[in-house]
């Protein structure tokens, strides 16, 4: 945050190309198309192999994961960043979407034939705030539901589905099928 775009993208393109590392666009607008509302200077990098961020924290904290411990403080950008690969497996770009006061704030989008859904990574069962005020804002009028990850069995509360984080890889051909 903060940086100059221009002192870093050659070396993001390159590990992007190299096949290194996923990046994820920031939305400006929460409309379809995605392609067509994203800011290319605001984005968010993931590896695409989980190993390598774990391989990128220090010693104490690769030692401690090996070992089961303090999972918890490592738990979230583990799970949203082997969420962030399989969706990139399946031939989705991905986009991420923060509002300027920090209200909202959501992990992924993809969409289906013409709606714009949320995707949110959850680590603990916590509330799903910005996914239920997307969902219930009259202002997102292509976003009609969401899908939420997590350590949960399958679901869908009127608002948005419910996945385990293992069936994420079939995630584009629900979408397909659901229509």
């Amino acid at each position: 945050n903060g940086t100059r775009n221009r002192e870093y993208i050659d070396t993001i393109d390159r590990l992007n190309n190299a096949g290194i590392i996923n990046i994820c666009y920031c939305l400006e607008q929460l409309e379809l198309p995605l392609g067509g509302n994203y800011n290319p200077d605001n984005y968010r990098i993931y590896f695409r192999d989980t190993g390598l961020l774990i391989g990128s924290l220090d010693e104490e904290a690769q030692e401690d994961l090996r070992n089961n411990k303090n999972f918890n403080t490592y738990k979230g950008a583990i799970y949203e960043n082997i969420i962030a690969d399989m969706l990139v497996k399946q031939g989705y770009k991905l986009y991420f979407y923060k509002n300027e006061k920090a209200t909202i704030e959501m992990d992924f989008f993809v969409r289906d034939k013409d709606s714009l859904i949320p995707v949110e990574v959850k680590a603990n069962d916590g509330a799903t705030v910005s996914l239920n005020n997307l969902i219930n804002s009259q202002k997102y009028k292509d976003i009609k539901y969401g899908i939420k990850f997590a350590y949960k069995n399958i679901g869908f509360n009127d608002k948005f589905y419910t996945f385990p984080y293992f069936l994420t890889f079939l995630l584009k051909r629900y979408l397909k099928d659901k229509i």
